[in-house]
């Protein structure tokens, strides 16, 4: 029984070639990585690639959108009322960004930061995926944002889908910037400046 290979669900085959390519990708980026070495390094052979993609095009949208389902569940999660203030959940988040994004593990890093400038002039589809999988992590920030606002932890006059909007484009920035600058201080700054945009100053 011990020496027994395990059996691999259609669905696991599929899961675990995003699971290696999002490493991989994360690393090289999206058109410098062969399909050879991301089916190489998963195990799995390229006929299975194809029975789950019909193109890289379609496999990068498939895993923009495994990365961003998997990134809401873990902000959702984060930001979840366990009885905490709404604004400590909040820079709990911008902390955990910021720690991980200045850290050395290429797997903590930020698919959005990575593609964006290369994919969305290579392929409209994946660009459109980002778009959207970006408008939902803004709006799920921009709950919490509101619920700051209607108990008094912000600034009653604040717009909350627009301080939330630009939070989030300054932090996408100072990321890209930390990966140009290879230090913490844009995220840094980043913190400060939303922390004073918020009213917590």
């Amino acid at each position: 029984m011990g020496n027994e290979l395990p059996i691999i669900k259609s669905g696991d085959t599929r899961q675990q070639i995003l699971d290696t390519a999002k490493g991989i990708i994360l690393g090289k980026g999206f058109a410098a990585v062969g399909l050879n070495e991301i089916l190489s390094t998963a195990g799995v052979a390229k006929g299975s690639f194809y029975h789950y993609f019909k193109s890289k095009e379609q496999f990068g949208n498939a895993l923009l959108k495994d990365y961003f389902d998997d990134y809401l569940q873990m902000l959702e999660h984060m930001l979840k009322d366990d009885g905490s203030t709404n604004s400590s959940r909040l820079l709990g988040f911008f902390q955990f960004w910021l720690d991980t994004q200045s850290s050395d593990a290429t797997t903590d890093k930020c698919l959005v930061v990575k593609l964006s400038a290369e994919v969305t002039d290579l392929s409209e589809s994946m660009r459109l995926t980002l778009k959207n999988g970006t408008d939902r992590v803004i709006a799920c920030l921009t709950h919490c944002v509101q619920e700051g606002i209607r108990t008094d932890e912000f600034p009653a006059n604040l717009d909350a889908k627009t301080v939330t909007a630009e939070i989030y484009y300054m932090w996408i920035g100072a990321t890209l910037l930390t990966k140009v600058g290879r230090t913490r201080a844009a995220l840094e700054c980043a913190m400060n400046a939303t922390k004073a945009r918020l009213g917590l100053n």
